[in-house]
């Protein structure tokens, strides 16, 4: 069984991030873990906390809640700005 911190880090609707988590992941797995060969992994992963860290201190600041949008939601306002 899980931890619940680990059931949150999967859980799309608290973390934004499972999928460059998971890429992340893989690519360390594949690759022996030679953080060399997995850079671009880590700047997708890196880029995807930093947008959702600052959306979410936005709606703080707004007082909206959650703070962090369902995942439903993340995909439509991702879909907004193509």
């Amino acid at each position: 069984r899980m931890s619940r911190h680990a059931q949150q880090l999967r859980d799309h609707d608290i973390n934004p991030c499972v999928v460059e988590t998971d890429a992340s992941r893989k690519c360390m797995d594949d690759n022996n873990y030679n953080k060399d060969m997995c850079t671009a992994y880590f700047l997708k992963y890196k880029s995807c906390r930093k947008f959702w860290h600052n959306i979410m201190m936005q709606r703080k600041r707004n007082g909206v809640k959650p703070e962090m949008p369902s995942a439903e939601e993340r995909k439509k306002m991702l879909e907004s700005m193509e």
